[in-house]
């Protein structure tokens, strides 16, 4: 059992020691630090969605700027597009579950605004068509994903894509790439 633990751990370690060495997934942080940035110095805001667990890792990222990373200072306007339940299943209900985040958007979303995508394969239905959705209206897009992208490839601004085909460990580099680029931001505006 202590060797299962130890190669676990030595997968994560793994992973995150490729992001060291990919060049292009640190400039695509860096661009989406400075997207991000200018979004919110311009008045609009920062949409998150995603599914399950990356679902909660949406709503984790969406805290840290609506809420604080290190600094006491003014909220952000960030938000996760799960939250409301009566919003959520009544979509699914009535329309589809595909839908529920790209009729949202289409609410709520205006030109300026970024949209963040959480799919460890790149493929959720609903987080795609929300991509189109989004780009369609002028709102940048940022996929957080796995190793090829999926289908969230073509439809992101900027591509997060961790180079792995393992959930846990995607799961775990998006917050840690989350948390960079919260903390990043905050220093940025204030």
């Amino acid at each position: 059992m202590i060797q299962q633990i130890e190669n676990i751990i030595e997968a994560s370690i793994s992973v995150k020691q490729s992001l060291l060495s990919n060049e292009t997934l640190k400039d695509n942080i860096l661009k989406s630090i400075a997207v991000i940035t200018d979004s919110f110095q311009q008045g609009n805001k920062v949409l998150f969605c995603g599914n399950g667990g990356s679902a909660a890792d949406a709503q984790h990222l969406a805290a840290e700027f609506s809420g604080r990373f290190y600094k006491n200072r003014k909220a952000l306007p960030a938000e996760a597009l799960h939250c409301n339940t009566s919003y959520l299943t009544a979509v699914a209900n009535d329309y589809s579950y595909d839908v529920i985040y790209s009729r949202l958007i289409e609410g709520i979303g205006v030109e300026g605004d970024v949209l963040i995508g959480l799919s460890t394969s790149g493929n959720s239905a609903n987080i795609v068509k929300a991509f189109e959705v989004a780009r369609s209206m002028g709102i940048t897009t940022i996929g957080f994903t796995g190793a090829d992208g999926g289908q969230m490839k073509d439809l992101s601004d900027i591509l997060i894509n961790v180079p792995s085909i393992v959930t846990p460990r995607i799961q775990e580099s998006h917050i840690l790439i989350g948390h960079i680029i919260c903390e990043l931001v905050e220093a940025n505006i204030f």
